[in-house]
């Protein structure tokens, strides 16, 4: 695990954070992990095997639809746009794929940017990848919303991913934990885990300096908390965003809790 991975981690909880403990290993996919384990309300551990997420589902080989179909997935919410689920539809035979599209926007930005200033610095990435970080609660607490009326349906084991599994992905399963009762330096240790697994393709951000490529292919806490404090600002804390920008009500909470948490 690398060291940022590994800060301030609740007594005894050590091993829940490891990234070989809850990352499935995959060949066609490399940051599907699972989200069991965590801490919650009143110190009650998020199940295991029911949530997961990943990056996307596009390339699985014989063997990780074998090995996927093990966990019983009954459901995938895939929040890629059109065109990458087009171009890379979900592999998986069994579970009924819900399409949650929140467009991409990074790398046509990094595109956009780099033709107007001639050319792009890592702290012009960084800046537009905060940015994007912004805009998913500023443009897209819609589809965030959707996410959890699929989570209270049932408690059937479902992954939720996008293309890496490291943005939208990221930011949803910060939602997730958050409604859960996972405290925030949790949430970022699982967050920065997709340092330890993702392997991105080749051609991520195209021919842009190594620098640039790095900050667009790896996650880092100000990115995630570039929309933390959107949420904070905004709505006056995730309490408030969870009810009034994702319509969670207390009846709704309680559902969560119950079917997603260890009742102690």
């Amino acid at each position: 695990m690398s060291k940022s991975a590994n800060a301030s981690l609740p007594p005894g909880f050590g091993a829940a954070f490891s990234s070989q403990n809850r990352a499935v290993p995959l060949d066609g996919a490399t940051n599907f992990r699972d989200l069991g384990g965590y801490p919650g309300l009143e110190g009650r551990p998020v199940k295991w095997r029911k949530l997961f997420r990943s990056d996307h589902l596009g390339d699985l080989t014989p063997g990780d639809v074998a090995h996927l179909s093990a966990l019983g997935l009954t459901r995938v919410l895939d929040l890629r746009g059109k065109n990458e689920r087009e171009s890379h539809p979900c592999l998986l035979p069994g579970p009924r794929v819900h399409a949650l599209s929140i467009e991409p926007t990074v790398v046509q930005a990094l595109q956009d940017f780099a033709e107007r200033n001639k050319g792009i610095t890592e702290a012009d990435a960084v800046r537009l990848m905060q940015q994007t970080y912004r805009a998913f609660v500023t443009d897209n607490t819609k589809r965030f919303a959707e996410l959890f009326q699929h989570l209270l349906h049932d408690e059937t084991p479902l992954v939720f991913h996008c293309t890496a599994g490291k943005d939208r992905t990221g930011f949803a399963a910060a939602l997730v934990l958050s409604a859960l009762g996972v405290q925030r330096d949790v949430i970022m240790n699982d967050y920065l885990l997709t340092n330890d697994l993702y392997r991105a393709p080749a051609m991520v951000a195209g021919s842009a300096p190594p620098e640039v490529r790095a900050a667009v292919r790896r996650v880092q806490a100000d990115y995630l908390q570039s929309s933390l404090d959107v949420v904070d600002t905004d709505f006056g804390g995730m309490q408030n965003y969870l009810e009034k920008g994702l319509g969670l009500d207390a009846a709704q909470r309680q559902r969560l809790e119950y079917l997603y948490l260890v009742k102690l």
